[in-house]
C-alpha cells in the first residue's frame, strides 16, 4: 500500500532501471524494474537523492558488492499472515544461495503450501529487497520473475548464486 506523503524516483543499476516508492519514514512501499509512473499518478516524483531513508546508499552499496546492504532497508507491502511469513522468511535468504519453492513453504511455516509459497514470489511489490529472485524450482531451474529471467538471472549472478 502506498501511503500519503510517499514520494517516487528511479534509481539507474546494472540490471535496469528500479523504480521506488518509499515513505516519509524511510520505509520502501513498492519497487520494480520498469518505470517510475507505474507508482500510479498520485505519487510525486523526485530526484533519487531526496528519497528518504538509506535506500539509494543502500543500492549503491549493494552493486558494490557489499550483497547483505538491502536487508537494512526497511519494507512494508499489504499480504495475508502466509504472505507476510514468506516476505519474511525470503529476507533471510543469505546472497549467494536460493532456496526450492517447497523449502521457502517450510521456512514460512506451510511445509505443504508449495503454491502458496510461489504466489508470495509472484505478489512481492519490493524486489530486490524481498529477494524473490533467491527462490528457484526443484529441479534447480529458475521458475519465474515478474522482471524477466534475465534480470533474476543478473542478480543472481551478482550475488554468486549457483543454480
Amino acid at each position: 500500500m502506498i501511503v500519503a506523503s510517499t514520494v517516487a524516483s528511479t534509481v539507474e543499476t546494472p540490471v535496469g532501471d528500479l523504480s521506488l516508492a518509499v515513505g516519509p519514514d524511510g520505509v520502501v512501499r513498492r519497487a520494480l524494474f520498469g518505470p517510475v509512473d507505474l507508482m500510479g499518478p498520485d505519487v510525486p516524483v523526485v530526484a533519487p537523492e531526496e528519497l528518504p531513508g538509506g535506500v539509494v546508499d543502500a543500492l549503491a552499496r549493494y552493486w558494490a558488492g557489499d550483497l547483505a546492504a538491502l536487508d537494512e532497508v526497511p519494507v512494508a507491502q499489504p499480504g495475508g499472515p502466509f504472505r507476510q511469513a514468506a516476505w519474511a522468511a525470503m529476507r533471510s535468504i543469505p546472497p549467494g544461495t536460493t532456496v526450492t519453492y517447497s523449502r521457502l513453504a517450510a521456512m514460512a511455516g506451510r511445509p505443504t503450501a508449495v503454491r502458496a509459497a510461489g504466489s508470495a514470489c509472484a505478489r512481492n511489490l519490493v524486489a530486490p529487497f524481498v529477494p524473490c529472485h533467491r527462490v528457484v524450482r526443484a529441479d534447480g531451474s529458475l521458475g519465474g520473475y515478474a522482471y524477466g529471467l534475465d534480470v533474476k538471472r543478473a542478480l543472481l549472478a551478482h550475488e554468486q548464486a549457483r543454480v
